[in-house]
């Protein structure tokens, strides 16, 4: 399911532009939505789920125009959305939650219903543990229920915000390929800020900066477009300066090789500094200091 954003406005009281001008194509599959804290990708995120209404711009999902009431309503029929925070019943298990979840979006036949949350329950590992209170779950088991929700209508369109905020690095790997497993011939938007959720699980992209977008394209791209700004300087002098950023620090003994992405004011012919194939994060740090917000 496809979605579409043509010059998308959001604005807050105070004259506060949470979206300006923002456009933007999703396609079917995985697709990452990168940026900093306060970029507007929680404010998007809302919007396409109809919580917020979008002050002007239009916005299509599928064929559904999510700018008016019948739209939204639509839209909502076939969304599964997992925010950044999600409110639970903690004193419930996982089993009546779902079932109780499955009940407000109308999954009224008790069969089907309690079919679905079995189904789910398999799938997101937690069937052996379906009776136990919520409240005793860790992290990564609230966020697993969290997804199994969202997935209770069988959504085409699938919005999950900072899932794996918080996580240790086993969990954070089981949900990235939950994710990728999930997307097949449905459309699931991974907004976060963690860079390497993006890199395992997305080939289309694109970057927010101050409401808008910055970068779209595939990772490949992105790369081609960084290359021959990043670099490896390794130095026994100060740290380097200029026009440029440290992206990673590496002591080897007497020296000291620095990961930059930019230019550095260093002479390149007395220093022993070399250029480097780009990574996701040396893109991601190119187009945020390179690329301004119109």
């Amino acid at each position: 399911m496809e979605v579409k954003i043509e010059q998308l406005n959001k604005i807050y009281r105070g004259n506060v532009h949470a979206l300006n001008n923002l456009t933007l194509t999703i396609p079917t599959g995985m697709f990452g939505l990168l940026g900093p804290n306060g970029a507007g990708k929680t404010t998007l995120m809302r919007t396409l789920a109809g919580i917020l209404h979008p002050t002007s711009g239009q916005l299509k999902v599928g064929p559904y125009d999510g700018t008016t009431e019948r739209g939204r309503l639509a839209i909502q029929n076939t969304l599964g959305y997992l925010p950044q925070d999600i409110g639970f019943y903690p004193d419930l298990s996982a089993r009546e939650f779902l079932d109780y979840i499955g009940l407000l979006k109308g999954m009224d036949d008790n069969k089907a219903r309690k079919q679905r949350v079995e189904t789910l329950l398999e799938m997101v590992a937690l069937r052996e543990v379906a009776t136990r209170k919520i409240k005793t779950y860790s992290g990564g088991m609230k966020r697993r229920v969290g997804i199994a929700q969202a997935l209770l209508n069988d959504p085409r369109l699938l919005i999950v915000d900072e899932p794996t905020a918080g996580l240790d690095p086993e969990e954070r790997i089981r949900f990235r390929n939950l994710l990728s497993d999930l997307s097949g011939d449905r459309t699931i938007l991974l907004s976060t800020h963690i860079v390497e959720d993006i890199a395992q699980t997305c080939e289309n992209i694109a970057l927010m900066k101050k409401g808008q977008v910055i970068f779209q394209g595939t990772i490949l791209e992105m790369l081609e477009q960084t290359r021959d700004h990043v670099w490896l300087l390794t130095t026994q002098g100060a740290r380097p300066g200029g026009n440029c950023t440290i992206v990673s620090t590496l002591h080897l003994g007497k020296t000291v090789q620095y990961r930059i992405v930019g230019t550095p004011d260093n002479n390149k012919q007395t220093l022993q500094l070399q250029p480097t194939e780009p990574s996701l994060e040396d893109g991601y740090v190119w187009f945020m200091h390179n690329q301004p917000a119109q």
